[in-house]
C-alpha cells in the first residue's frame, strides 16, 4: 500500500486481512514444522520480539519485567540455541501444533500494518501436554520479499505458566 489510509472497499480491505492471514498462517508452519532458520529470515534488521510476563500484559520492557525482550542479534541468538543441544528443555523439540484466528488489521499505513490475532500453541513433549493462549501484536512491513515482521509481541493471557513452569520454545 503507498497510500496512508485502511482500504475504504469491504474487498480491499478484506484482501488486506487475508493477505496476513497467510502470512501469520505460514509462520505458524514454519515454527511447528522447527524451521528456524526460515523464520528469522521473516524479521527485519531492526525488529524486536517481546513476550511480557503473565502478571503485566501490558508491560513496557523498558520498565517491567519481560519474559523475553529481543531485538534482531538476540533472536539469532536464540534460534541458534535452540537448534543446538544446550537448549536442553527443548533437545529434542518438543511437537507444536498452532493456530492462529481472530486476525484483524487495526492500521495500514505506507508500506505498515498493525496487526493482532488471537493464537493457540499446543506443545507435545515427553508424554505431556501444554497449551499457551496468547494475543500477538505485530507491526508488519512490505519488502520486496513480501511481508516482514518490525516488531512481535506475544501476550500469554494464562496467570502463570505451570504445569511446565518455563517458556521455552517460541510463542
Amino acid at each position: 500500500m503507498t497510500d496512508t489510509t485502511m482500504p475504504q472497499t469491504t474487498h480491499d480491505r478484506l484482501m488486506l486481512r487475508l493477505e496476513v492471514e497467510e502470512f501469520l498462517i505460514e509462520e505458524a508452519a514454519i515454527l511447528d514444522e522447527w524451521r528456524l532458520d526460515d523464520w528469522i529470515a521473516l524479521f527485519t534488521d531492526d525488529a524486536t520480539y517481546v513476550v511480557p510476563s503473565t502478571d503485566l500484559a501490558g508491560g513496557d520492557p523498558a520498565r517491567d519485567l519481560t519474559l523475553i525482550d529481543d531485538d534482531r542479534l538476540r533472536l539469532e541468538w536464540r534460534v541458534k540455541r535452540l537448534k543446538s543441544r544446550h537448549a536442553h528443555r527443548e533437545y529434542p523439540w518438543s511437537r507444536t501444533r498452532r493456530l492462529v484466528t481472530n486476525v484483524r488489521v487495526l492500521r495500514a499505513e505506507d508500506d505498515e500494518l498493525d496487526i493482532t490475532a488471537s493464537i493457540l500453541v499446543h506443545r507435545f513433549r515427553h508424554g505431556r501436554q501444554d497449551h499457551f493462549v496468547a494475543r500477538y501484536l505485530m507491526t508488519l512491513v512490505r519488502t520486496e520479499d513480501g511481508l516482514r515482521i518490525r516488531r512481535r509481541r506475544a501476550e500469554i493471557d494464562q496467570e502463570r505458566l505451570s504445569p511446565n513452569g518455563a517458556l521455552s520454545m517460541i510463542l
